[in-house]
């Protein structure tokens, strides 16, 4: 049984936590960051949940200490504001590798719905890798490629990630060239109010402009575009070219932004044989069977392979099905999509 340690300022709440999480994990507490370091050798626990706002020690604080005394999979636990959005997408930066939105009031009214999510994420955490990326390992240059796609061919290229995605993302998009020759689309699993502020971090550090896809859009080169948390990113065409847009979330999928209704409604509106997929780290397998499609009608596709990825469970399902052209370690995802879409 893998034992979790629950880090919450608020006793109301660290309980709450813990009765979400006692039937399947053992579970320990902690009533700020400077408790929880003082456990963290004591206990070595496999999972911590961590609060964002704490007095003593903050959340940020605390995860920047405990990735350097003894590197463990985080998930952060934070109410959903702005301010916590910003804080949280700099714990995943520092190695958390997963969220929840922590529910709101004494006794959470939606309480089964955040239970539901918070188990599946701890589970995933407790068998997830850290540290993806090799120590030392700098991006590879890619080597010549006998079926390189021929300039100008590709139309749109899409990415989808879940689970230490957006670490990821920030270390891939950063290594697109100004120059690519096809418009990005990225379906990152993720609250809705986390993705403004995710892809103004992405726009800061990236050759490539970075948007939020907020309303219906224009797909141009040398853009990002980044969908909405909490809902869905679909493509559709009009006569001046490709646009994408949000959509409310569609009860058939399981995750949003859904990769693979991502995927669905460019394979509707473009030729497939003109698209690249890549999927990204993620548990479940959101993505694969669309991304599978697109391989079989002559589209490019990546899977991370699982030496880098946090959790294997979305790029393995592509594997696992024949759908990737290649399986790629995350180091060498940029270079090859350099190399494919010029």
């Amino acid at each position: 049984m893998a034992t979790v340690l629950v880090v919450d300022d608020s006793a109301v709440m660290r309980q709450a936590i813990k009765a979400m999480l006692v039937d399947e994990f053992d579970v320990h507490t902690a009533r700020n960051g400077l408790d929880a370091l003082h456990k963290l050798e004591q206990l070595q626990p496999d999972v911590i949940t961590l609060d964002v706002h704490m007095p003593v020690m903050d959340g940020l604080t605390c995860l920047a200490r405990i990735m350097d005394l003894r590197p463990t999979p985080v998930v952060m636990v934070s109410a959903l504001t702005e301010r916590n959005a910003l804080v949280t997408l700099e714990a995943l930066a520092l190695g958390a590798i997963d969220h929840v939105v922590k529910p709101g009031g004494t006794v959470p009214p939606n309480l089964d719905e955040v239970a539901g999510e918070l188990v599946s994420k701890v589970r995933a955490a407790a068998s997830a890798r850290l540290g993806h990326q090799p120590s030392g390992r700098t991006p590879e240059a890619p080597q010549p490629n006998r079926d390189a796609v021929p300039r100008g061919a590709i139309e749109l290229l899409l990415i989808g990630s879940s689970t230490g995605g957006p670490q990821l993302l920030t270390e891939l998009l950063p290594q697109l060239p100004a120059g690519l020759g096809a418009p990005v689309v990225v379906a990152q699993h993720i609250p809705g109010s986390f993705t403004a502020t995710l892809a103004r971090r992405l726009d800061e550090s990236c050759a490539l402009r970075v948007h939020e896809v907020d309303r219906i859009m224009k797909v141009r080169r040398g853009h990002v575009y980044l969908g909405r948390g909490s809902a869905d990113v679909v493509v559709a065409r009009r006569a001046d070219g490709l646009i994408v847009k949000s959509v409310p979330s569609g009860a058939d999928y399981s995750w949003h932004p859904s990769v693979d209704r991502l995927v669905a409604s460019a394979r509707r509106h473009c030729d497939p044989a003109r698209l690249v997929c890549v999927l990204l780290t993620g548990m479940g397998d959101d993505g694969a069977a669309e991304i599978t499609e697109v391989h079989a009608a002559g589209g490019r596709t990546i899977a991370e392979a699982e030496e880098t990825a946090v959790v294997w469970g979305m790029p393995g399902a592509l594997a696992r099905l024949g759908g990737a052209s290649e399986v790629l370690p995350s180091y060498a995802i940029a270079g090859r999509l350099a190399d494919w879409v010029r």
